[in-house]
């Protein structure tokens, strides 16, 4: 069957098509995105704005029609943290629901760290043992740990890469005072957590997901996209920490012009690198591998294991 996936996420808009049925792959067959920022465009008081309503509406709406064009027999919509945290979410997901027909799920943050380790252990396979995976969004990070595909440990934290940037870095290039404040502060609050995964035991493996960590395995070295999904990429925590001060001292326009780097990433991509190093850091992790797999393959995974059998 085909099955869309529509993830509504604090940077991104963007439809999965895949063409999938229980048992096999999930094979990729059409990608639709557009970025809306959805977590920039919060008023003082936390809520998404008139004009934000409006353009999380149009752009739904471009990709219903979309899974249309693409012959999708069902669509799972979802939101994550930027719709989960804002005041007014229940008004939005009224309005969307009224305008699109689309009943977009509100996932807890909980919920996204699970489903992200389940995609990773599919991708993986049970020979890679304990798994630690890591992924930075917009608006959290997410850790979880296991041995099966359910993890033992699951958290998330408000340290996405979006959200610090506009609550931290007001300024092009970021003033060092920010950089130093906004890296005590993400290494506070990731360390609150390590006691929780701790208890057991090290990991066998450690993975990490999102648009975040691979543009940083990408900048250190990590084979080109293109190159395909099943290209092995790494990232190092030396060359991160060697990497860190350079973004710190670049521009957006400047880091727009690096390998891998996209324009729409650009600004956020200094506070993704000190989630990424606290939290590589704190965990021990050396060397962790990048999964191809996230959040949307976590949902379709889900799906497929609850249809009933042919």
């Amino acid at each position: 069957m085909r099955l869309g996936v529509l993830d509504v996420g604090s940077n991104t808009v963007h439809l999965l098509v895949v063409d999938a049925h229980p048992g096999a792959r999930p094979l990729p067959a059409h990608s639709h995105k557009a970025d809306l920022r959805l977590a920039q465009l919060l008023d003082p008081a936390g809520a998404i704005g008139p004009d934000g309503i409006d353009r999380l509406v149009a752009v739904i709406r471009d990709a219903m029609v979309a899974a249309e064009d693409k012959g999708v027999e069902e669509v799972l919509p979802f939101a994550t943290s930027a719709v989960r945290e804002a005041s007014n979410a229940d008004a939005v997901l009224a309005r969307v629901k009224d305008e699109t027909g689309v009943d977009l799920q509100v996932l807890t943050g909980e919920e996204e760290a699970r489903l992200t380790f389940l995609a990773a252990r599919r991708w993986f396979g049970w020979s890679a043992g304990k798994l630690l995976v890591l992924d930075i969004g917009g608006g959290s990070l997410e850790i979880a740990y296991g041995l099966d595909e359910e993890p033992d440990a699951a958290v998330s934290l408000p340290l996405g890469a979006g959200r610090l940037t506009a609550a931290w870095l007001p300024t092009d290039p970021p003033d060092p005072s920010d950089v130093k404040a906004l890296r005590r502060h993400v290494r506070a609050q990731i360390a609150r957590t390590v006691g929780e995964f701790s208890r057991f035991g090290a990991p066998d493996h450690i993975v990490a997901t999102s648009k975040t960590f691979k543009q940083l395995a990408r900048l250190a070295g990590a084979a080109r996209s293109t190159e395909g999904l099943y290209v092995q990429r790494e990232l190092k925590r030396k060359s991160l920490e060697d990497w860190v001060p350079q973004l710190a001292a670049m521009t957006t326009r400047e880091r727009s012009e690096l390998p891998g780097v996209s324009d729409g990433r650009a600004g956020q991509l200094l506070a993704g690198a000190l989630v990424a190093e606290g939290a590589m850091d704190l965990f021990g992790a050396e060397t962790l591998e990048i999964c191809p797999w996230a959040l949307r393959e976590g949902v379709i995974l889900r799906k497929l294991d609850h249809l009933p059998a042919s």
